[in-house]
């Protein structure tokens, strides 16, 4: 399978990106691959598009399905294996999310919450406690949040990302106008 230039350039980038979002540059590939092919594709038909070894391939395979990113199917009359991407753009993207949250904000918060339950011996760990609680606290409200998030539908999600960038021009204008109000009556008291 020859890949188009466009595709080529595509699937080499979501390689780089694989290893932001947690897995390795091969594993990235085969799933921008997987995302952006048409039919599904089997392990020898993956190898052969990103010239890697098949070894590679299942090893890539076993860990996008630990993702939950790609499906399994079968062709009837073929004993091969063969995958498609899991969804949607978006339900792939909450996967991603998800998935992250499970692996790298749930043991953080496990962790801070047992800090926190241990009593602190001397004031520097009582302020070093503070700063773990105010951690604990950010990182708690962004993991309800992002709870919020997950339970939306692709419609009502794209609604609130369209507001987000009206809400933060709403924001700054409400605070040049506090700002503003505040400079004057700052004004009219030294008069």
């Amino acid at each position: 399978m020859k890949l188009s230039n466009q595709a080529q350039a595509f699937v080499l980038h979501f390689g780089e990106m694989g290893s932001r979002w947690g897995f390795n540059r091969t594993v990235g590939q085969m799933f921008a691959l997987l995302t952006i092919h048409n039919a599904p594709l089997n392990a020898d038909q993956l190898a052969e598009a990103l010239k890697i070894s098949r070894g590679n391939v299942s090893m890539g395979l076993k860990e996008l399905q630990a993702w939950r990113l790609i499906e399994l199917h079968h062709q009837p009359g073929d004993r091969k294996d063969y995958f498609t991407a899991a969804g949607s753009i978006w339900d792939l993207a909450r996967t991603v999310f998800e998935e992250r949250r499970k692996r790298e904000l749930d043991p953080t918060l496990t962790l801070l919450r047992q800090l926190l339950l241990t009593d602190p011996r001397d004031e520097q760990e009582a302020k070093a406690q503070e700063k773990i609680q105010e951690v604990y606290s950010l990182l708690e409200m962004l993991d309800q949040f992002a709870n919020t998030l997950s339970r939306l539908d692709e419609k009502d999600l794209l609604k609130l990302m369209k507001l987000g960038s009206g809400l933060s021009k709403l924001l700054e204008l409400k605070s040049k106008a506090t700002g503003a109000a505040s400079r004057k009556s700052a004004t009219g008291k030294n008069k």
